[in-house]
């Protein structure tokens, strides 16, 4: 593996927005964060110093809400002001050995499809979805009777394109009426198809409690390559006014 890529997989959101998909976010010093109606991920160095705390608060405004994500089996070590709110440890699964496949059935989903792209999720909960989340990358679905009732897409993209490069797997879900029926793992086959015709690398994140999905991915030939964190954090307070 490139060795650029292999410290990205590790530290993925500051490699995304210095790298392929910096027009989505913001950097300041060695902090990044997504723009807020992209997603609510943040990063900065997996050893994060008192300036590396100051820019990403800095990034997201006081008081405000931001994922961390960053590989590593604990939470972080948080500075005076900041709030853990909710610790989401999970898995990172590496898809090299995961044999894509097109599906004739899998349409591309574009613009238009964007009020029910949000409402499937809405139904399904894959995991943050925003405004412009379906800006990030590729999407497709299968329809029912002209209704949207499973995705899966593309998120963050890391390294460089081609073989120094991965793109992560996102938003896989499927409406509740139509589980069972391996919508599911067709999707995200035909999205490993799109990405290794690309000379990427597939990679997906998924919750360390999750046991369900993680056999799933397992069955479909991902591995997991190490272990992470997605902590929903609060940035300190503003100072108070003294009148």
């Amino acid at each position: 593996m490139h060795a650029d890529l292999a410290a990205a997989l590790r530290n993925p959101v500051p490699d995304t927005l210095t790298g392929r998909l910096r027009e989505f976010g913001s950097v300041r010093g060695r902090a990044a964060r997504f723009d807020p109606d992209v997603s609510p991920f943040g990063g900065m160095p997996l050893d994060p110093t008192a300036d590396d705390w100051s820019d990403l608060a800095a990034l997201c405004g006081p008081g405000n809400q931001v994922v961390l994500v960053r590989a590593g089996d604990g939470p972080p070590q948080l500075p005076a002001g900041w709030r853990l709110e909710r610790a989401f440890p999970g898995v990172q699964m590496d898809g090299s050995a995961a044999p894509g496949e097109p599906d004739d059935d899998a349409i591309e989903l574009g613009p238009a499809d964007r009020t029910e792209m949000a409402e499937l999720t809405a139904r399904t909960e894959p995991g943050p979805w925003l405004a412009r989340t379906a800006e990030l990358g590729r999407f497709v679905g299968i329809r029912h009777d002209g209704r949207l009732v499973a995705m899966a897409g593309e998120r963050m993209r890391l390294g460089g394109p081609g073989a120094a490069g991965a793109t992560e797997i996102s938003a896989v879900c499927t409406d509740p009426e139509f589980r069972g029926k391996g919508l599911a793992g067709r999707l995200v086959r035909a999205v490993v198809a799109g990405i290794v015709a690309r000379g990427e690398r597939p990679l997906l994140h998924a919750s360390a409690v999750n046991t369900g999905a993680v056999r799933l991915y397992r069955n479909m030939g991902f591995v997991v390559s190490r272990e992470m964190r997605f902590d929903l954090l609060r940035t300190p307070e503003p100072p108070p006014v003294n009148r």
